[in-house]
């Protein structure tokens, strides 16, 4: 696989209950099956299995990114499996990386908690609203990234209090309404 800059990106922030361990090993879903986006499209269960038996198949792994930056990983996926609930994985941060060191620091204190993937559609349906079902997806990375689209996930760090969490949903929810304030002009 060679690098594609056509390469189309999905956010999610991390399940609930995720954490960053003290070695670094974090966990949680990028993808959640069956619910919109904010920019309205849905992922259909089992729309990554192709890709992931291609993958093994290969011995390949889905790249763990820096924002979506090819030149920046920053850790290892060890797992990532599609199971009822969406696309899960899990993986480590490398501390012998500048990002991986960043990406855990910023994880742990609450100012980092999206994941997104890289993918390109392979096929998609329009359904009765008219939002994109995503069918198939040919994934290539998994990204730790700042804005993810997905609001009904997130990241937690250990640690994390319910005041620390209902602040953060708070936070994420303005930010998409301006975001959408922003498309409508």
């Amino acid at each position: 696989m060679t690098w594609d800059s056509d390469l189309e990106h999905k956010f999610a922030r991390f399940g609930d209950g995720v954490t960053v361990g003290d070695d670094l090993a974090i966990e949680g879903y990028a993808s959640l099956f069956g619910e919109a986006d904010q920019g309205g499209d849905l992922v259909q269960a089992g729309a990554y299995t192709a890709s992931l038996a291609a993958l093994g198949a290969s011995g390949r792994k889905v790249k763990m990114l820096w924002q979506h930056d090819p030149a920046q990983p920053i850790g290892i996926w060890d797992e990532v499996c599609e199971d009822a609930r969406g696309l899960w994985v899990k993986g480590r941060l490398l501390d012998s990386t500048q990002r991986g060191r960043e990406a855990a620091a910023l994880i742990a204190a609450g100012a980092l908690d999206g994941l997104s993937i890289g993918y390109r559609t392979k096929r998609s349906s329009k359904n009765e609203k008219g939002q994109r079902v995503l069918m198939e997806l040919e994934l290539w990375e998994v990204s730790v990234v700042t804005f993810p689209m997905l609001p009904s996930a997130r990241v937690a760090a250990k640690g994390d209090s319910p005041v620390a969490e209902t602040a953060l949903r708070e936070l994420a929810a303005a930010l998409r309404r301006a975001r959408l304030e922003l498309a409508r002009r």
